[in-house]
């Protein structure tokens, strides 16, 4: 039996191995609390017609651009692809311990391999494979997933060429059409001189000189 009593707001036990369970209890609270206010989110930066995001660490409770734990990367949509600046480490460790991304921060991760290599290291843990295999197998993915953003870039590079020659194209048969309108018209105005000067000149002929 363990022999306690109350004073006010105080609990006094004397068993000293139920104390320390008490308190680790209460720790492992406190961390399952922590865990589940804690967020992975977007802050948004930048200017109103061109914006880019910080992706930090923050209280769910917390203003969605308030202050935030840790700031862990960038992300800058306006690219083809997306530019992503992210300390993969830091990610891992939080996604590890249960911090809650976003959707938007959940598709970033994964297409930076963070939930991959989380999913590796499990396999490790279980004895599927050792970590070497899971390293090779990681710089396989990131490898294709280099080749895959790097097909992209190189479209839409010549996309932008493409579309430029065409806007400069057409900017030459404006310049052409107008150069023509221009030339016409001078040619018109030179005609209609030439005809008042000659028809000046027949008036001029034919008036009878004076006695």
């Amino acid at each position: 039996m363990f022999k306690y009593f109350r004073c006010p707001k105080i609990l006094y036990i004397k068993d000293v191995t139920l104390q320390l369970l008490l308190r680790v209890d209460s720790i492992s609270t406190n961390q399952k609390i922590i865990k589940m206010a804690t967020k992975i989110r977007l802050q948004r930066g930048g200017r109103k017609s061109y914006a880019f995001y910080r992706i930090v660490i923050a209280d769910s409770r917390a203003p969605r651009d308030g202050r935030f734990t840790e700031k862990i990367g960038t992300y800058n949509p306006n690219t083809n692809p997306a530019t992503i600046d992210l300390d993969f480490d830091r990610a891992l460790y939080w996604v590890e311990v249960g911090a809650q991304p976003t959707d938007t921060v959940r598709n970033i991760l994964k297409s930076e391999g963070v939930y991959l290599m989380k999913h590796l290291r499990g396999g490790v843990k279980k004895g599927a494979f050792d970590e070497a295999a899971a390293q090779a197998k990681f710089d396989a993915w990131k490898a294709d997933k280099q080749k895959s953003n790097d097909a992209i870039r190189q479209k839409d590079e010549q996309n932008k060429k493409d579309a430029a020659a065409k806007e400069l194209e057409a900017e030459k048969k404006v310049n052409e059409a107008i150069a023509k309108k221009v030339a016409e018209k001078k040619a018109a105005e030179a005609a209609a001189k030439a005809e008042t000067e000659a028809a000046a000149t027949a008036s001029t002929e034919e008036t009878p000189a004076e006695a």
